[in-house]
């Protein structure tokens, strides 16, 4: 039984690099908070913007499904109806199921940061963590560079690839 997807692999609505880079242009992608691109925002920030907008999309295209089956149905859906049943699977969502782990964000991030996309801003702020623990380093903000800005869609949708090009060739499927 085939489990993936027949073309690519396992898809996501939107890449993580495509996000990362519409997050910190300022353009608030797929809903997430607006922010001031000269400012930046911290890794934590930013990936649960990335979290929180991935759940919304899935959430969306499950509920458009339905409604759409539904329609082929005959039966009528009201705004408020198709609102409830947004909502309703966006409650199913499992966060699991729609993010990478937090240590695999920061290891993609740092990928960012080797290619000199991404680049720490003069902004940090105290870090809060439970009692009983040391003192926390500070929240780093992090903004694109003029490099990040004007590089295009194809290298920010496989940052990997860019970094280490010999090893993108072998991870492309062969046509038979």
């Amino acid at each position: 039984m085939r489990l993936t997807p027949s073309r690519g692999g396992f898809l996501r609505p939107f890449g993580c690099g495509w996000f990362i880079r519409e997050f910190l242009l300022g353009n608030g992608p797929e809903g997430s908070t607006r922010i001031d691109p000269s400012r930046g925002s911290t890794q934590a920030d930013i990936n649960f913007e990335y979290k929180d907008a991935l759940a919304r999309a899935t959430a969306r295209e499950r509920a458009e499904r339905m409604i759409s089956n539904l329609v082929v149905k005959g039966t009528d859906v009201s705004e408020e109806e198709a609102e409830k049943i947004y909502l309703r699977e966006l409650k199913k969502v499992s966060r699991k199921f729609t993010h990478m782990r937090y240590h695999s964000f920061l290891m993609y991030f740092g990928v960012l940061k080797r290619l000199g996309w991404v680049e720490v801003t003069e902004k940090t702020e105290p870090s809060a963590i439970q009692d009983n623990y040391p003192a926390a380093p500070s929240r780093v903000y992090y903004r694109l560079t003029k490099v990040g800005i004007q590089t295009g869609q194809e290298p920010w949708s496989n940052p990997l690839f860019t970094l280490y090009p010999e090893i993108g060739p072998s991870h492309i499927k062969k046509s038979d």
